[in-house]
């Protein structure tokens, strides 16, 4: 057996409890450890509820992929299945949607590790982090790091160990055993507390609670890797499990050590709540965890918009000047395109810097939820479904569908809703003219191999006759002799 088949089978032999693990340390984020205090800021304490209902709602898309994974393994995952489902325009608009939402997610994921970097150095402009880590980010996917997959395992373990660090002296602040506390502890009782902003905010918070659990559709597309496929739905229950229990009890507690008025877009939630005389250090050790963590998760969406759009240009559906590598090697025409929606980032940091987060991460949840709704809608095409099949997708579509609206309810997250239409409404048409385009290249080929047809039977009629007309005079001149 060759060394690349042995590596492949390697790579197969997943059991589902590593998927859960891979899964949990992969989704946390800068959607979490800095989106939350968003979510915090509009929704109250009932953010909570949020937490658990868009964990819901991820697990029924994940169900749906895995299930279609499970089914029939496509290396296009998604992709392929919304072509499959609907046609070329769905495989189009699926790989278009999801390009555009990592890009957001990563121009959100930058605007973040300037935000945590600005707790150091408050006078330093946000748009010149945002340019250093993202000439960074590209120079790392740019040549190619063989060893980053190591090292994102390494960012991985300093995640979860951040969780646990919060945790633990979290309890202890609470517990008295650490002193020194900046805020009182106060645990929301009333309903005014828990609904500060009534039912309406909670309904503005929900995408940001969906938000922190993005990257599902990547660990759907690594189901294919288990050793039994049909456990693909039970890894991804068990790791939303995780993660919601992880969400809401380190969310609650930070509710309780933290007073509502503190909690504001430019700072983590649980650097605020490990405020203490006493932890003085704790709050710069953690805000340079949540920086490795987020420059993991951003450089991860690095390497996911570089690869889709070179198979989208591959695959016809993006210029083919984009799966062109320079040297051979390096995706340097790829990485322009996506340098230039960076500098578009940078650009909004210089401009709104006040706003430029809120914005970017409402426009990058919408489109991350409208490619789950072509999962979902994929699913039901694909698959033979029984009543309670369709009952969980027309439910994760509601799901989907009330985080989305819920954006029109609040003034910070309506410019981003419009961003996300903007986006929709160019990918539709650049879907209609590439259509057009496939139609009447197909329609000419067609033509002309109708045209070279009808040549070779004239041809071969000519021949026919020809030689028919041969014999005639051989024949003749036989009689004659």
């Amino acid at each position: 057996m060759s060394k690349a088949s042995s590596n492949s089978s390697e790579e197969k032999k997943l059991k589902w409890w590593q998927l859960s693990l891979l899964g949990v340390a992969g989704t946390i984020g800068t959607g979490y450890f800095l989106g939350s205090s968003l979510a915090i800021s509009i929704g109250g304490p009932a953010v909570l509820i949020a937490y658990i209902f868009a964990a819901l709602g991820t697990y029924l898309v994940f169900d749906a992929l895995a299930k279609m994974t499970a089914d029939h393994p496509e290396q296009g995952s998604f992709r392929s299945y919304a072509k499959n489902a609907f046609g070329s325009w769905a495989g189009f608009a699926s790989g278009w949607f999801y390009w555009f939402s990592e890009l957001l997610i990563m121009g959100s994921q930058l605007t973040a590790l300037s935000i945590f970097s600005r707790f150091w150095l408050p006078s330093v402009p946000l748009w010149i982090f945002a340019a250093g880590f993202g000439i960074v980010g590209i120079c790392i996917v740019f040549f190619g790091n063989k060893g980053f997959d190591r090292v994102e395992n390494v960012l991985a373990i300093i995640k979860i160990a951040a969780i646990i660090m919060f945790l633990v002296l979290a309890i202890g602040l609470l517990a008295g055993w650490i002193g020194g506390t900046k805020y009182e502890h106060k645990v929301p009782m009333d309903m005014a507390t828990i609904f500060p902003k009534g039912g309406v905010g909670l309904w503005s918070a929900f995408l940001f609670a969906f938000y922190a659990y993005g990257g599902i559709e990547v660990l759907g597309i690594m189901s294919y890797r288990l050793q039994k496929p049909e456990e693909a739905p039970k890894a991804g229950k068990v790791m939303l499990i995780a993660l919601s229990t992880v969400y809401v009890v380190s969310i609650g507690l930070a509710l309780i050590m933290v007073p509502l008025n503190a909690f504001n877009p430019k700072e983590s939630p649980f650097v605020l709540a490990l405020s203490s005389d006493h932890l003085a250090f704790v709050p710069h050790l953690f805000n340079g965890v949540l920086i490795v963590a987020g420059f993991s998760t951003m450089t991860a969406s690095l390497y996911a918009v570089t690869s889709m759009i070179i198979t989208l240009a591959q695959e016809g559906d993006a210029p083919k000047l984009f799966s062109r590598k320079w040297k051979e090697k390096y995706p340097f025409f790829a990485l322009s395109i996506i340098g230039c929606g960076l500098i578009g980032t940078i650009i909004m940091s210089l401009l709104l810097p006040g706003k430029v987060y809120e914005y970017i991460t409402t426009a990058a949840g919408l489109m991350l939820l409208y490619n789950w709704s072509l999962i979902l809608l994929s699913a039901g095409k694909l698959l033979k479904s029984g009543k309670f099949d369709k009952v969980k997708r027309w439910l994760g579509l509601l799901l989907i569908a009330t985080a989305v609206t819920g954006t029109l309810f609040h003034t910070l997250s309506r410019p981003g809703f419009y961003i996300s239409l903007l986006l929709v409404s160019l990918i539709v048409i650049s879907d209609i003219i590439v259509q057009r385009i496939r139609k009447k290249k197909s329609s000419t080929k067609t033509s002309n191999s109708q045209k070279e047809e009808d040549e070779e039977h004239e041809q071969s009629a000519t021949e026919t006759s020809s030689f028919h007309i041969t014999g005639i005079r051989l024949r003749k001149k036989r009689k004659l002799k």
